[in-house]
């Protein structure tokens, strides 16, 4: 691992779970027990860093994301692979993350909403188009309405105005908004597939 990849992991080992805007440059300094004065060496400032992690971890969701499409059967076991790689994700991210993107560091916000309004809309339409042909996915939805609708419930779900932490379990939340899309979205014989997959995976 180069210097440069252990600094942003370990910024993200710290992001994930306290946030972006706690943390300081000395925090993660220390944690990697190394001096202030070689993160600069690689980093201008915090906001490079955080926008160097963004670009990372979207292009890591990317593979992520194109390898379940390319080894899965069907749209039914693509959608579980799917939720399978969502638990892991949400299960580690605290939601003052997307917050503090938003709100102090524009350019990697607008990274990830770049990511969302091409790349994971463009998937999700064809994930829904190829269910339609397979016979899983209701023929009367429209694909660009509700791709659409499915990518910006995450965002919606890490909302801590609407689900404060205090009350609301964050992967609680996701999980209700992944299990009303995807047996919203099922004809029949999709819903008895995606039954058949729920209960081989608890079992």
């Amino acid at each position: 691992m180069s210097q440069t990849e252990r600094i942003i992991k370990g910024a993200e080992d710290l992001f994930l779970t306290s946030g972006i805007r706690s943390i300081t440059m000395d925090d993660i300094a220390r944690h990697l027990g190394m001096s202030k004065k070689t993160i600069y060496q690689f980093f201008k400032d915090k906001n490079e860093l955080v926008s160097a992690l963004t670009r990372k971890k979207l292009q890591e969701d990317e593979d992520q994301i194109n390898d379940i499409v390319a080894n899965s059967n069907n749209v039914i076991e693509e959608m579980m692979n799917m939720n399978k790689c969502s638990e892991d994700i949400f299960s580690r991210i605290n939601p003052v993350v997307i917050h503090d993107l938003q709100r102090y560091h524009p350019e990697a916000w607008n990274d990830f909403q770049k990511f969302k309004a091409e790349f994971l809309t463009q998937k999700m339409e064809e994930l829904l188009t190829k269910g339609m042909g397979q016979g899983y996915i209701r023929t009367d939805i429209d694909v660009k309405i509700i791709a659409r609708m499915r990518v910006n419930q995450v965002e919606l779900g890490f909302n801590t105005s609407i689900f404060p932490v205090a009350e609301f379990n964050p992967w609680k939340v996701q999980i209700q908004f992944l299990d009303h899309f995807n047996y919203g979205v099922c004809t029949l014989e999709g819903y008895k597939l995606l039954d058949e997959y729920k209960k081989n995976n608890n079992e």
